[in-house]
Parts: C-alpha cells; structure tokens; sequence
C-alpha cells in the first residue's frame, strides 16, 4: 500500500479535496500478487470548478509524476467540481475488466516483438 498512500497524500497536499476515493485495481490484471500498477482515482474538489478536463487530467499528472515514471502502469482518473459530483449521484463510473492486453495478441503470444 506504499504507492497507493503516496497517491493519496500527494492529492490530498495539492488540491482542496471534498472527496477523495482511490482504489488499487492491480488485482484486475495480469500482475503478481499485491502489486501497485493500477489505480482508480475519484477526486472531487473546487479547484476543478470551470476547468476543462485536459487540464484537471494534467493537473493530476503532473502532482504523482514520480509514480507514474515508477511503478504505475494505469491511472483511471474520475475529476469532478463539486457541483459534477452532485449531478452524477456522487458516483463514479466502474472499472472495465481486464481484457488481457498483449496475451491477446497473436504475435505477442508467438514471442515475435515489432
């Protein structure tokens, strides 16, 4: 729970948070046992009120830099105002399962690389 802790004190530092959701979903995926690859992050803060979600996006990035040059493959960021928050039911969209990635795909399974 090292990055996962990590993640949440750098948002919780960086941006006035009225709600703070984030979830390890590595086990989802094709990793080994308690890894800390893949997040999903559910912010709701003010500082998001009338800025464009590229921008929340970059925000977000540019805040867990060191782990996403690290250990973390995926981070599925939900950003709202709080007024977002309000109007979606205070609610996030689920996760996806994993599809498998490049097990998938036929030359990756062959072991032939591009």
């Amino acid at each position: 729970m090292k990055i996962q802790n990590s993640i949440e004190q750098k948002l919780t530092a960086a941006f006035a948070v009225d709600h703070l959701h984030v979830i390890n979903e590595s086990h989802k995926h094709s990793v080994p046992p308690n890894s800390e690859t893949h997040f999903k992050v559910t912010l709701v803060s003010a500082d998001f009120d009338g800025q464009m979600k590229v921008k929340r996006h970059q925000a977000i990035y540019k805040v867990l830099a060191e782990e996403l040059e690290g250990e973390v493959h995926a981070l599925a960021l939900h950003l709202y105002s709080p007024q977002e928050w309000a109007n979606s039911g205070q609610t996030a969209p689920e996760s996806p399962n994993c599809m498998g990635g490049s097990k998938k795909d036929p030359a990756m399974a062959s072991g032939e690389r591009q």
